[in-house]
């Protein structure tokens, strides 16, 4: 039997679990830290609209919920409580921040499909210069993954990346039962705020270049892992190449880029 919500079917191949409890709609859109007047609220995946109601009771006109489900689209069009132009059909993963009001502080939100959570993460980070905060809802795992801290098991590429330039909070966990269908794990609702400063001086193509190959080889020194990527690591201290990824923090990488990408 195919769940529904409002008379919205929740679709397999979308990732779709709509979110049925109020109170955690409210306490998603209430961690919003970001009062900006000018700021978009960019809603990921809004479904049958249990978060788009209280950011639209918060920010007003300058939420945007977008949304690949032409059914869930429509119903929501149908509301009385949502601004006409209030909602898009789109694909986030293919949108291009000149889409996305133009020049105003972007902040993300969303309850995101669990199937295309890290790829929003990444996207968002391609976004940094104007996304300034991202408050959502990710499988429980995914979340405790970007918050890890170095030298934990979960710390990874989307630790180090993300903490480079945001501070990660997780914020609570949710359960599986109030969403319709319910999830077969929890949820963890995480935010992002980004950080004052970041090392400007080192791309952040080359940061995530060289992250990507030290934990493509996790299990390996960063002698085997960056050689292997096709690094050179003739001026890297011996006693760094000894040890393994996840011993090192976030802004031990953003040293090693700069150590080993040089003009």
């Amino acid at each position: 039997m195919v769940a529904k919500s409002n008379g919205v079917k929740a679709k397999k191949h979308l990732g779709q679990h709509f979110l049925e409890d109020p109170t955690v709609a409210e306490r998603i859109a209430s961690a919003i830290q970001t009062i900006h007047a000018e700021a978009c609220i960019l809603e990921i995946g809004p479904g049958t609209g249990a978060l788009t109601r209280p950011l639209i009771q918060r920010f007003g006109p300058q939420v945007l919920a977008l949304d690949l489900d032409d059914e869930s689209i429509r119903f929501l069009q149908q509301q009385d409580w949502v601004p006409a132009g209030s909602v898009q059909q789109g694909d986030f993963l293919r949108m291009s921040i000149a889409d996305i009001a133009a020049g105003a502080p972007l902040v993300v939100a969303g309850n995101f499909p669990y199937n295309i959570s890290s790829q929003i993460l990444f996207k968002f980070l391609d976004w940094k210069e104007r996304g300034v905060e991202l408050v959502g809802m990710f499988q429980k795992e995914v979340a405790e993954r970007v918050c890890a801290p170095h030298g934990s098991k979960t710390y990874g590429i989307l630790s180090v990346l993300i903490q480079v330039y945001y501070e990660a909070e997780y914020l609570f966990t949710v359960p599986p039962h109030v969403f319709n269908p319910p999830p077969k794990v929890h949820s963890g609702v995480l935010r992002l705020s980004r950080r004052p400063a970041w090392p400007s001086d080192v791309a952040y193509a080359d940061l995530k270049r060289l992250t990507k190959a030290a934990f493509n080889q996790r299990r390996k020194t960063l002698r085997n892992s960056l050689r292997s990527g096709g690094f050179s690591i003739d001026r890297i201290d011996e006693a760094i190449l000894k040890l393994r990824p996840e011993q090192l923090s976030p802004n031990d990488f953003v040293e090693l880029t700069r150590q080993i990408i040089r003009e």
